[in-house]
């Protein structure tokens, strides 16, 4: 069962979190975009069995969490220490999908002594980092994906303008088999997308102008260890971005799953989870000699 509830924050600003309970190892869930924090359904079974915790939030602008216009990705991790301190968490791994494994990532580099271990899912690499080094960021994106980023890229003015002209139509780079997946195993998805554009699309704006923009860290910094994961066939967000990523991250492991896509390597979050048991403890408890 998920408990719910807010977090207020020194600035004012108010969070609305998740928990579902017990003192196994705690695993902070960051949510893609749009979505809301609502830790994912679909993976219940396999947390309830490892004897995992879950907790997450709704990044800014999304449900009732206060809007955080020109937010960054790594302004996550002041949030989500809040959220932990709130709940008693003292240690804790942390894993996102799409854009939500950058916030992750965010963590993991900028509260060590909070992160024990981070999973990145389909993740987005550091646009002006990558970039800096040659990396072609759009190479192998889906038009409708490559657009919309560009846009954001351009500013809020032109990021908001593109999303009032889109259609419906666009290929945004999902394989028929991330369609099924929407259809069955992973229909939790379409459950949350609405609910995260209920008061309007500001959460996603600012998602957006965060991932192209600065992200305040550099990957090259986490210590904890990391695991990276992306469907080699993803053409929404195209797996060179983890496999970038990864070479950043001394000791990262890059699991590609062959034919796999943007949502169906989400199939691998149960194996992911049973990482996080071996290679962190989370534990919501302080050690008893610390």
């Amino acid at each position: 069962m998920i408990t719910e509830f807010g977090v207020e924050l020194e600035d004012g600003r108010l969070l609305h979190a998740y928990d579902s309970g017990g003192d196994g190892p705690v695993v902070y869930w960051h949510h893609g975009t749009p979505n809301i924090g609502e830790p994912p359904a679909p993976l219940f079974e396999a947390a309830d069995r490892l004897g995992l915790r879950w907790l997450s939030h709704n990044r800014p602008g999304y449900g009732a969490s206060t809007a955080d216009p020109g937010r960054t990705v790594g302004s996550v991790a002041a949030d989500v220490a809040a959220v932990a301190e709130a709940a008693g968490v003292r240690r804790m791994a942390v894993m996102g999908h799409s854009s939500g494994a950058a916030h992750a990532l965010a963590c993991a580099a900028l509260r060590p002594e909070l992160v024990v271990a981070a999973v990145g899912i389909s993740g987005l690499a550091p646009f002006e980092l990558s970039a800096a080094s040659g990396f072609d960021w759009y190479a192998g994106m889906s038009d409708g994906s490559a657009g919309s980023l560009r846009a954001a890229r351009a500013g809020r003015a032109e990021k908001e303008r593109h999303l009032a002209a889109a259609t419906g139509e666009e290929d945004i780079g999902f394989l028929a088999a991330d369609w099924e997946a929407l259809q069955s195993d992973w229909a939790w998805f379409d459950e949350i997308v609405p609910a995260a554009l209920l008061t309007g699309p500001g959460g996603l704006i600012d998602d957006d102008l965060a991932n192209v923009g600065p992200w305040g860290f550099d990957p090259a910094a986490i210590a904890c260890p990391v695991l990276l994961i992306h469907g080699a066939a993803d053409r929404m967000v195209p797996a060179a971005h983890s496999a970038w990523t990864a070479a950043q991250i001394r000791g990262a492991e890059l699991r590609l799953i062959p034919d796999a896509g943007h949502i169906t390597a989400m199939r691998q979050g149960a194996a992911a989870l049973a990482w996080i048991q071996e290679k962190g403890d989370g534990r919501s408890r302080p050690p008893a000699n610390p």
